[in-house]
């Protein structure tokens, strides 16, 4: 049976998707199942708004948050909590000299343990988890059981599978999770993620001469997120770009442009940007011909050299010229 700590699922959706941009089938189906007491795992690539997603759904529920970063490191004894060494030779194995990891906190609190890349977790660790999961408690040596309260569940998020340092998913962890799916969003989502994200660093900004979000041409910009998009299907490339590659680039301009005395939408300008927040980013596939320069130079040129009928990034003030020896194939 559901727990009672989600009262109302239909009136706490609007509010997560205010916190959210787009995404509301996934709201949706996150809050389902989190309302029928399920644990619930989100997969899908970087970028794509997964951690967004379950902090806003925490944060409307008004839950206690437990954050766990999934890598190697992370032991069971660091996911559950340890005795204090010092304190057991002089109290000995005593509940009260336990300090407790984010799953037990988590547990007793009845709050969400949110575990990213999941999928990064040592199998031992993983196990602690199942075990967790199927009962709703955990058996400690020398401490003893520790049930999980009203509102204990696992949220967690991965990566695809064939991502650097990723591992399968045992049949046991999926068998006892929810999973959604999400891929990147479309074009107008992106443009509207870029907008928000920078109008948060606008508003904290004390340099008078950076332009803000609000006055950067929206072809311009659009144009940007459109690189950033074809990044992800570029034959030669792995893995492309997620939003952020958009995000930084737009910021990186933003501050680039009074340094050189020239507008954002300079083609020097949003090119040097776009190197700069791309070519770490993009995966080129092993013996590819073309570096991650080279591509990021090819999709700037091919992508800001394009008109087309309607467009708004057209015209001196929104279209930039093919930067000086871009390819421009």
């Amino acid at each position: 049976m559901a727990d009672a700590v989600i009262n109302d699922p239909a009136a706490l959706v609007p509010r997560v998707l205010a916190r959210v941009v787009g995404r509301a089938r996934e709201v949706e189906l996150v809050v389902a199942a989190l309302a029928a007491g399920r644990h619930v795992l989100i997969e899908g690539p970087p970028g794509t708004g997964k951690s967004t997603l379950l902090r806003a759904v925490a944060g409307e529920l008004a839950l206690g948050f437990e954050f766990v970063e999934g890598n190697a490191e992370l032991t069971p004894a660091r996911l559950v909590g340890h005795f204090d060494p010092a304190r057991v030779l002089t109290s000995g194995y005593d509940a009260e000299v336990f300090e407790d990891g984010p799953l037990v906190t988590a547990m007793r609190d009845g709050s969400l343990l949110y575990v990213e890349e999941i999928n990064r977790i040592p199998e031992e660790t993983l196990n602690v988890l199942i075990t967790v999961m199927s009962e709703r408690e955990l058996h400690v040596p020398r401490l003893g059981r520790v049930a999980a309260s009203d509102g204990f569940r696992l949220v967690a998020a991965m990566n695809p599978f064939d991502a650097i340092g990723t591992a399968r998913i045992s049949a046991a962890i999926y068998d006892r999770v929810c999973r959604v799916a999400v891929g990147y969003q479309d074009a107008d989502d992106e443009v509207a993620i870029v907008r928000a994200a920078l109008a948060t660093i606008d508003t904290t900004d004390t340099v008078d001469t950076v332009d803000t979000i609000d006055t950067i041409d929206a072809g311009w910009l659009q144009r940007v997120v459109e690189v950033v998009r074809r990044s992800r299907e570029h034959p030669e490339v792995r893995v492309g770009s997620s939003v952020r590659g958009a995000i930084d680039t737009v910021a990186v301009a933003e501050r680039l442009a009074p340094l050189r005395g020239l507008p954002v939408v300079d083609s020097t300008v949003g090119l040097d940007a776009a190197l700069v927040a791309l070519s770490g980013r993009l995966r080129v596939r092993e013996g590819s011909a073309l570096s991650a320069d080279d591509i990021v130079r090819q999709l700037w040129s091919q992508v800001f050299t394009t008109t087309s009928p309607g467009d708004t990034a057209g015209g001196a003030a929104g279209k930039a010229g093919a930067p000086s020896g871009a390819d421009a194939s």
